[in-house]
């Protein structure tokens, strides 16, 4: 999704932290700004607002006019988790759908791509022909990595060539270190949360069985779960159609 700055509580924390007192440029990256830092993602509400303000912050804290984060998602295709802009969106989704590109090899590999001018890089013509037309050239992909697992990838972009330094390198590697952490911490609490819901609803269908057909607990499951196996549906979804129509799917 595109940052909004106007509504985004998570954003609006990373922008107060940059513009109180405690941002200094000159002495920026200092382990306490970063501390801080891990504090207002960690605040953040669920993984939207965590992604946004890790863009909002890049935006921020480094030389780099456009920024996004991608996700990896498993036994799928790379999933857009935020973008400063919509012209972002349009060079992930670019790579998607070609199936290469640096953002494709940073989130593949879990290695740190850095292209100080994608105009006359030629491992990607078609990509370096795109950005060229966006008029992008330097472009950095920190993959998020947290227990050996690449679980996305922060890009930052600038309109520039030899746009981004060594120092802010360092200091975008210290973002992705947090930024992972967080994003996985948010994701985490996410799934578990749908679990919880899961098991209610399920939880749910099996009271209606059991007490329209007089089964016990362990046979209500049965049902479900023969139901999801045959018809080839998640079982989540067969016990919502029972909690909402009061009716099993056909098998």
């Amino acid at each position: 999704m595109t940052v909004d700055r106007s509504s985004d509580a998570g954003a609006l924390g990373i922008e107060a932290c940059l513009e109180s007192d405690m941002f200094n440029p000159a002495e920026f990256p200092t382990a306490d700004v970063f501390a801080r830092l891990a504090t207002e993602l960690h605040d953040s509400d669920g993984v939207t607002e965590t992604v946004d303000a890790v863009v909002e912050f890049a935006l921020r804290a480094l030389n780099c006019s456009h920024a996004g984060v991608m996700f990896a998602v498993r036994d799928g295709r790379p999933q857009v988790a935020a973008v400063s802009d919509p012209v972002i969106e349009t060079v992930y989704e670019f790579q998607i759908e070609a199936g290469e590109g640096p953002m494709i090899d940073a989130l593949s590999n879990g290695v740190v791509v850095h292209i100080p001018d994608a105009k006359v890089d030629p491992r990607w013509p078609r990509w370096s022909e795109l950005l060229g037309d966006l008029g992008i050239h330097s472009v950095l992909h920190l993959p998020l990595v947290v227990s050996d697992r690449t679980g996305g990838v922060l890009s930052v972009y600038n309109t520039m060539p030899d746009a981004f330094s060594t120092d802010d390198e360092a200091v975008a590697h210290i973002l992705a270190r947090h930024a992972a952490v967080a994003v996985a911490s948010a994701r985490e609490e996410a799934n578990l949360a749908q679990a919880v819901d899961a098991r209610k609803l399920i939880g749910q269908a099996m009271g209606i069985l059991m007490e329209r057909f007089d089964l016990d607990a362990d046979r209500a499951f049965e049902v479900l779960r023969r139901y999801s196996q045959h018809g080839n549906i998640k079982l989540r979804e067969v016990a919502q159609q029972l909690v909402d129509t009061r009716k099993l799917p056909r098998s």
